[in-house]
């Protein structure tokens, strides 16, 4: 296997690569070579699995840091940057900022007892979308980025299609695409590109959380031209192909990889 970002000081930084499709992209950069950094906030209960999982990154032979802290504290980005600048002495850089944070509200609208508010909104649109500019600017502020950098989130279906239970979701998911956009035009002068990446319906845990998902499973298996749900590691692949230089002129894009799911 090509190694193509070994001895090149690049990291990445994951926010919320403890499972899904940020650990899955985390191990197949670090597989090529990439340093990387995970930000995630897990229970006590959880942790034996993640650290499993942690240490197969770590056997691959690359720089590993992780940090178990909430991604919306300022306290928590400062810490985290502290710790990155004496990984990255002089040479090292930030390649990508990579955002996978899957904390948010499945609240219906419509209920008596439980349904969504305001707060709800808030909380899930300031870890899902909010939070990727807060890091972007912090780490533009620390000088840390690398002169070509990219920076990759990922949204859903969802940011244009409604589904019962997922409307905080949806709306952050809306958001994460304009910041990204905005990201795109802004930053674009520092060598730095945003862009997000659509992916299918994939079984994730946080998924699996989603109320109906065993519907929405069986409508992907039809509708998908594939016949098959997208996975995490379909997923990983097209990361690590954006983190390449030759991807270095797509910018502020929403990519669909879902196999032509979106197209059926």
């Amino acid at each position: 296997m090509v190694k193509e970002f070994e001895d090149t000081g690049y990291w990445t930084l994951v926010l919320g690569g403890s499972s899904g499709l940020g650990l899955a992209s985390a191990l197949k950069l670090a597989r090529h070579g990439m340093n990387i950094c995970v930000v995630h906030r897990s229970t006590r209960a959880e942790l034996p699995e993640i650290e499993d999982a942690f240490a197969q990154i770590r056997g691959l032979g690359v720089s590993f840091l992780s940090f178990n802290v909430d991604v919306t504290r300022p306290e928590s980005c400062a810490t985290v940057i502290d710790a990155l600048k004496q990984q990255l002495n002089s040479t090292g850089r930030i390649r990508c900022l990579l955002h996978s944070i899957a904390k948010g509200n499945l609240k219906p609208m419509v209920d008596a007892d439980a349904n969504l508010m305001s707060q709800d909104f808030s909380l899930t649109i300031e870890n899902m979308a909010t939070s990727l500019a807060a890091w972007t600017q912090a780490l533009h502020r620390a000088g840390v980025f690398a002169d070509d950098a990219r920076i990759l989130s990922f949204t859903s279906e969802g940011s244009s299609r409604a589904w019962k239970h997922y409307a905080a979701v949806s709306a952050a998911k809306a958001a994460l695409e304009a910041i990204t956009r905005s990201i795109a035009v802004e930053y674009a002068p520092y060598g730095i590109r945003a862009n997000c990446i659509q992916a299918g319906i994939t079984d994730t845990s946080s998924f699996r959380k989603i109320p109906g998902s065993d519907t929405l499973e069986a409508f992907t298996l039809t509708r998908n031209p594939n016949h098959r749900m997208t996975t995490p590691q379909d997923v990983a692949n097209v990361v690590y192909l954006l983190c390449k230089d030759e991807a270095a002129w797509i910018n502020g894009v929403v990519l669909p990889v879902d196999g032509g799911e979106q197209i059926s």
